[in-house]
């Protein structure tokens, strides 16, 4: 993912693992259903980074200068990066990793279909805010998982350099022309909307995934850690919306 903002509770002591986060892989993926979910994890997570790369080399085009143009390159190389070890843990696990991807194609594709920016400015708000949801989402998921799987997913989320690039260069935007953040603002409220919209989607069309979710495999989240979840995600966004200099 393009940010590494985490939410505050990123930042606590994390409590002793018990269950399946004290477990390996090895151990874990004895049960069926808990490898189904976390192949399913792992793929949505290799075909995010794909769609990243992708897209960061895209708007590279709208970037205004050289540097800008540089600086955006690189981020997608790292991306791609992080797609390579998604790929080659599936497949050292034994799964195909295009079969891992492919159902997640049609959402994901479709929410950067309903969020294509309009320019330069767009590009990085949703770079900033809209994949830092879906990077929030994953770690929530990632403190669930077994030691060796919760390593590599917190290392892909790792941060590519995107959020304090989109922080410097949208809060100048907005100094050199205040007006703009209106517009920024509203647009930020509706990829809030959106990648919550997918990811809700996502894990309910995938049976093994959504048990994880809500209980069932291990010591999955029960329902009201789900709310809390999301509004842990929702905070996050807010205060990221300060740092970029826009109402939530």
């Amino acid at each position: 993912m393009t940010t590494s903002d985490k939410p505050d509770n990123a930042s606590e002591t994390p409590a002793e693992p018990t269950g399946v986060a004290a477990q390996d892989w090895t151990k874990a993926s004895a049960d069926p259903q808990y490898r189904a979910a976390v192949v399913d994890l792992l793929g949505a997570l290799a075909y995010g980074e794909l769609a990243a790369f992708e897209r960061l080399a895209e708007d590279a085009k709208l970037a205004p200068t050289l540097a800008d143009k540089a600086e955006l390159a690189k981020m997608a190389s790292a991306e791609f990066h992080h797609y390579e070890k998604l790929r080659d843990r599936l497949a050292e696990i034994g799964e195909e990793p295009t079969l891992a991807m492919e159902p997640f194609v049609a959402a994901l594709d479709g929410f950067h279909r309903q969020t294509a920016p309009s320019d330069w400015l767009e590009g990085l708000v949703k770079a900033y805010v809209g994949d830092s949801i879906a990077s929030d989402f994953y770690r929530e998921v990632a403190a669930r998982l077994d030691a060796d799987s919760r390593e590599l997913v917190l290392a892909v989320l790792d941060d590519t350099g995107h959020a304090g690039f989109a922080v410097e260069k949208v809060r100048a935007a907005i100094d050199a022309e205040p007006r703009v953040g209106g517009r920024l603002a509203l647009w930020a409220r509706r990829l809030m909307g959106e990648a919550l919209s997918q990811s809700q989607r996502v894990v309910a069309d995938r049976d093994a995934l959504s048990t994880m979710l809500v209980g069932g495999v291990a010591d999955g989240f029960d329902l009201a850690e789900v709310g809390r979840m999301f509004s842990r995600i929702t905070e996050a966004h807010t205060k990221r919306m300060a740092a970029l200099g826009l109402a939530a």
